[in-house]
């Protein structure tokens, strides 16, 4: 079977220390371009400023990774579902739960697939914690998560911008274990 080509948008940390890695790696996909307003690019594939400059150069990518601050990434996820491509974005989706909401419904109507990466959900001992907890039940609960945005982030300036949603970045993947660990729904009733 021929490898699935995906491109990648955006090329900040994340696309470069996880994304380009396993697609380069993997038995299924293969990079086929990368969109990147730096010019940043990865291997010989061709570098685009513009997701519209891909899709108009290339038609047969049919999936892409949006991996972008996450206050452009409604605008850009709606235009990749318009120019008919499956995507994967990465967390957090959105900046708001109206705009993952939109999101969802236009790629139902279009027929396309939206994944949103919680990659802290897949680590083994995620899976374990929540079989712990589903037989002992929880008592109370307490998250103390010290990621630091600097590490992850250097250099990147959008994490503190008014508006640039990545201070919650972080936190975001302390909440996406939580909710999967959880025997039951989590709801948040109060603030401290």
């Amino acid at each position: 079977m021929a490898k699935r080509k995906i491109a990648v948008i955006g090329v900040g940390k994340i696309a470069q220390d996880q994304h380009l890695p396993v697609i380069d790696a993997s038995d299924d996909f293969e990079l086929a371009a990368t969109v990147s307003t730096r010019g940043i690019g990865h291997g010989s594939v061709p570098v685009f400023k513009t997701p519209a400059e891909l899709y108009a150069a290339m038609p047969e990518v049919s999936l892409v990774s949006i991996c972008t601050p996450p206050g452009i990434r409604h605008t850009y996820v709606r235009e990749a579902l318009e120019a008919g491509k499956d995507v994967m974005m990465e967390k957090p989706p959105t900046t708001t739960i109206s705009e993952l909401d939109d999101l969802i419904a236009h790629a139902k109507r279009l027929d396309r697939v939206l994944y949103q990466t919680w990659h802290s959900q897949f680590n083994a001992a995620v899976d374990r914690a929540k079989v712990i907890l589903a037989e002992e039940g929880v008592t109370s609960a307490r998250i103390d998560w010290r990621e630091s945005v600097r590490k992850w982030h250097p250099g990147q300036d959008w994490v503190w911008e008014p508006g640039g949603f990545g201070v919650c970045d972080p936190g975001i993947n302390a909440f996406s274990i939580f909710t999967k660990v959880m025997p039951f729904p989590v709801l948040s009733t109060r603030q401290h």
